[in-house]
């Protein structure tokens, strides 16, 4: 074999070992991506199992206790609390025939219209099937869709240092025409409707869109103050300002008939219940639930901004 012929097969032998190992790395990779695809179903089933066990098949406490129901921090569909899961405790707890009671906990400055009076109507659906007693107890704050949802309470109660009231919508955003136009930017915008880039802050305001918008915020300002008067009924002490968005201490709140005592979770059931436990209705969700959830608003999110579908204004919230 002269050196030609040796060279010549010393290529094919390398050629063969770098396909070798090139296959070898493919077929690593496929077993790992296989294996992490069933782990990963594996995951889901066991969550969604756990998850089903958690909020069907388990009763409940099985002696006389008071049940409470959390609602704090910013109520929206993807906060804690959120109205799936804030009904489902609540649906919970009336099922329950050891539970005498429900106390509404809450400390909250508000948020969603809409994830607030999904709640709000489900306490008065829960009160007219089962004659339980509800109580919402504010602690810092119950304002606005809070206090939207403590008013489907009979009774509520709070601090004297506590924030309650706040009975307004408000929905924001902000112009920057005159700042582009200094940067040297020309915003283009391409839409089917004559008002799809409703209010943007890259165009003049438009009065018959500033008109429809206060209309939008009238007519759900008008929903809440419904809801305030329907549940608290002739306790109201109506004023001028009642609901114009102020909000006011449990103690100014206190003659106003916004609050019915002043007092906390505990000074409550000492009051009505002295001897019963208090037993939090609270959805756990396992690390699975979590991260999936999480990963799935971030996956909408990055959605929205790389297909340029931002909201046109900001959400309306209850303030």
């Amino acid at each position: 074999m002269n050196f030609d012929e040796e060279r010549a097969l010393a290529i094919v032998a390398h050629e063969a070992i770098v396909e070798t190992r090139r296959r070898r790395r493919w077929q690593i990779f496929f077993r790992f991506f296989w294996m992490g695809y069933f782990l990963l179903l594996l995951l889901i089933l066991l969550g969604l199992g756990k998850s089903d066990r958690d909020n069907t098949s388990s009763s409940g406490p099985s002696s006389k206790h008071i049940a409470v129901v959390p609602i704090q921090g910013l109520i929206s569909a993807d906060s804690d609390a959120n109205a799936d899961d804030t009904i489902r405790s609540l649906e919970k707890a009336f099922k329950n025939p050891h539970a005498e009671a429900v106390f509404l906990d809450i400390n909250s400055g508000g948020g969603s219209p809409v994830q607030s009076g999904e709640i709000y109507r489900a306490v008065m659906r829960l009160k007219g099937e089962r004659k339980l007693p509800v109580y919402a107890v504010i602690a810092d704050a119950g304002a606005s869709g809070a206090y939207f949802i403590a008013a489907s309470a009979d009774e509520i109660y709070a601090d004297p240092a506590s924030i309650v009231g706040s009975i307004g919508v408000i929905s924001h955003n902000f112009g920057y025409r005159e700042l582009l136009g200094k940067l040297g930017l020309d915003p283009r915008t391409f839409t089917a409707g004559e008002h799809k880039n409703f209010l943007a802050g890259d165009q003049p305001l438009k009065p018959e869109e500033v008109a429809h918008m206060q209309g939008l915020l009238d007519n759900i300002h008008q929903q809440f103050i419904k809801a305030v008067r329907d549940g608290r009924g002739s306790r109201l002490k109506e004023t001028p300002e009642m609901f114009s968005g102020l909000f006011w201490t449990g103690e100014q709140a206190l003659p106003l008939g916004l609050i019915d005592a002043l007092g906390d979770k505990n000074t409550l059931r000492d009051a009505k219940y002295k001897d019963l436990k208090m037993i939090e209705y609270k959805r756990d969700r396992n690390a699975f639930e979590r991260l999936m959830r999480d990963v799935g608003s971030e996956t909408s999110a990055s959605l929205r901004r790389a297909l340029d579908l931002s909201e046109q204004v900001n959400p309306m919230q209850l303030k």
